[in-house]
């Protein structure tokens, strides 16, 4: 989990709050999301469960809005807290509910002037569209708005709402999800905690019918439910959680300093025809650290280089692309340096490299690509690929 202190203003994001909009000499409130990978991981019960554990430390906790399903451990975890009554919409002879962020915002900034200690309210399914005729679309348009007012927020959400995952998991699914998160909502998040459990005990709690009405359990274990999209939303949800962690870790320690979560694969590629081979060698050892793949090209600059050499590095771009790797090409004449400079940006953690081409006595008068690396590179590993000897395609 991360903790992404954030004490200035709303930020950019408009809040059409009405006014509600403006807090003068108020901190923003801090925001807490429970993240799983699907319905039934328990996100909403462990919010509960530590909204009352706050509660009874003396914090004023309220539930915004409580979404049970119909879960009846999710509803009992849910009593003892106090519920702000939803907002009504009257359609016709229906009568729609939604959350009231007008009565939430009166019943905390209320109580806030007597309040020693930091208020904060629990606000169900972040990803949630509202009513039609509310003042703002989405749930967490909403939450923003009470985070403005200083208002600390626990809310939760499943990983496929992740507006930047949304194609991929349309992949993974076959599900298009319609409601959707902006992935700045969880960069700005102070804290992101994953609520993880195999998918294994999320298909037993779907049959013990813990999840669905007995009626979708079968449907929904064909669907959306199979063994294999639970793992590979598993995965994305654990990653998220991962990123925001690295990310944190990057803007917050000092002169750079910091410890890679992911694992990232770099094949370094020349007009030697063995360059093939490294970058499949590379290809493979991402895929079995499930890690993104970069090559990289470095040319050097009082060097033109020739038609077959230039088909060759062609070559090496479109088979990276192939393996689904991004290609980067540098212009420098220092390669060693190149190298440490593309690594350091892309906070690589695995270089692949082939045996020096020079001679013996090239390398005592100015020192190998290795030897240089090995002096530039922290904390990353070096793979020397051997290969027989080849010469430069002329």
């Amino acid at each position: 989990m991360s903790d992404n202190s954030n004490t200035g203003s709303a930020g950019t994001a408009p809040l059409n709050s009405g006014s509600y909009s403006l807090y003068p000499g108020r901190r923003r409130g801090k925001h807490k999301i429970f993240i799983g990978m699907a319905p039934g991981v328990g996100k909403t019960y462990r919010m509960l469960e530590e909204g009352h554990a706050l509660k009874h430390e003396g914090i004023d906790v309220v539930v915004g809005l409580l979404e049970t399903h119909g879960r009846k451990e999710t509803a009992e975890k849910g009593e003892g807290l106090e519920i702000v009554p939803r907002k009504q919409y009257p359609r016709g002879e229906l009568t729609l509910t939604d959350m009231d962020t007008d009565a939430i915002l009166k019943r905390c900034l209320a109580t806030s002037r007597f309040a020693s200690t930091p208020q904060l309210v629990l606000i169900d399914e972040l990803a949630h569209t509202n009513v039609p005729g509310s003042p703002r679309e989405k749930r967490y348009e909403d939450v923003e708005v009470v985070l403005a007012a200083g208002i600390d927020v626990y809310s939760t959400m499943n990983v496929q709402h992740l507006e930047s995952l949304n194609d991929l998991v349309a992949r993974i699914t076959g599900v298009v999800v319609r409601e959707r998160v902006p992935d700045r909502i969880l960069d700005e998040a102070d804290e992101i905690v994953v609520i993880d459990v195999t998918p294994e005990t999320l298909q037993e709690r779907l049959l013990e019918g813990k999840i669905y009405a007995p009626e979708k359990i079968q449907q929904s274990l064909n669907n959306f439910f199979q063994r294999r999209n639970l793992i590979a939303l598993r995965e994305l949800a654990l990653r998220e959680v991962a990123d925001n962690v690295e990310g944190n870790a990057i803007a917050t320690s000092p002169n750079g300093q910091f410890c890679n979560i992911h694992e990232r694969v770099l094949v370094c590629v020349s007009t030697y025809p063995n360059s093939v081979q490294l970058l499949r060698r590379g290809a493979r050892l991402a895929s079995y650290m499930n890690a993104p793949l970069y090559s990289l090209f470095v040319a050097d600059p009082e060097r033109f280089l020739t038609k077959e050499e230039s088909l060759h590095i062609h070559t090496c771009e479109k088979l990276c692309n192939e393996f689904e790797g991004t290609f980067i090409r540098v212009t420098n004449s220092n390669i060693a340096n190149a190298i440490a400079e593309v690594a350091e940006k892309y906070r690589i953690t695995q270089i692949v490299i082939g045996e020096s081409q020079r001679s013996r006595w090239q390398m005592l008068l100015k020192g190998s690509l290795t030897q240089k690396l090995v002096r530039l590179l922290k904390n990353i590993d070096l793979h020397i690929i051997a290969s027989e000897k080849m010469v430069s395609p002329k």
